[in-house]
């Protein structure tokens, strides 16, 4: 085990930057079409699952844009219920647009979702 050997005495300074999290990232990407407009997040990791979401809104309709260290999703010209099969079986996590999808809609369509093998 490590461990950490602190002498008192002086003030702790510095910075630390927090890395984004996947797993809170992804719902909060599925939510921003209930938003019907413009979304801005901050620090989403820039990885496969992020992406494929970014790339379901888009096919739905909505526009996706990046700047540095922040994403502004706009919802406004949804008006799509359908989530493309080829991404859906890309994550498994796809699963989560269907609740924002109903939220707007009353109806979704999508299949079953792919990803990993658990």
């Amino acid at each position: 085990m490590s461990e950490y050997i602190i002498k008192g005495g002086k003030k702790a300074l510095g910075k630390v930057s927090i890395s984004g999290s996947k797993n809170a990232a992804l719902p909060i990407i599925a939510a921003s079409i209930l938003n019907a407009g413009k979304t801005t997040l901050y620090n989403v990791p820039d990885i496969h699952d992020t992406q494929m979401m970014f790339e379901i809104l888009k096919r739905i309709g909505a526009t996706v844009t990046k700047k540095k260290n922040k994403v502004i999703i706009d919802t406004n010209k949804i008006n799509c219920y359908e989530i493309p099969e080829d991404l859906m079986r890309q994550m498994r996590s796809s699963v989560i647009f269907v609740g924002s999808l109903l939220g707007k809609h009353q109806k979704a369509i999508f299949s079953y979702p792919g990803g990993c093998d658990i």
